[in-house]
């Protein structure tokens, strides 16, 4: 009576370990850092709540605000009610958290107000969109995302780094 015992040898588990082990280092390096994805995701959310804001004032011809609280890093919309008074947005798009824990807003720079770097800055939406350029510096670790809104068109852009106005890199 032949037995067999079911099972793997020592060489086919050492060959197994081989090949996951290369497969991870391949993979592992080039997966991004959590905080580079973290603060690349907060640069689109924020550039897309920009346009659907800027959208959505026009839509409806309502008055919104966005509030860029610069010394906690976070960002809330309120609508205008006819008597002046905000209160919470119809859409539920513009309740969500857009930038996400651990990414900072460095600054804000507005014609208006110039470069902001502390406390809370408050843009107003109308019926014409946003009438002035709008450009928001967010970091994360070392890194930086700059997001620029431009008057009349809608148009916002997501730039890596810390840009002006223009695109120049800025030291």
């Amino acid at each position: 009576m032949v037995r067999y015992q079911a099972g793997f040898t020592l060489i086919e588990m050492v060959v197994v370990i081989l090949i996951v082990a290369l497969a991870a280092a391949v993979v592992v390096p080039r997966l991004p850092a959590p905080e580079g994805t973290r603060l690349k995701n907060s640069a689109r959310n924020l550039a897309s709540g920009i346009r659907f804001l800027n959208d959505q004032a026009i839509v409806t011809k309502g008055i919104y605000r966005l509030h860029l609280n610069i010394s906690e890093s976070t960002t809330s919309i309120a609508k205008l009610s006819s008597g002046g008074e905000e209160g919470a947005p119809d859409d539920n798009f513009m309740g969500r958290r857009l930038i996400e824990e651990g990414i900072t807003i460095e600054d804000v720079l507005v014609p208006q107000l110039g470069k902001v770097s502390e406390g809370e800055v408050v843009l107003p939406f109308g019926p014409g969109g946003y009438s002035d350029c709008i450009v928001v510096h967010l970091k994360g670790g070392e890194e930086h995302y700059t997001v620029i809104a431009y008057p009349s068109g809608g148009k916002v852009q997501v730039l890596e780094g810390y840009k002006s106005l223009d695109g120049e890199v800025v030291s």
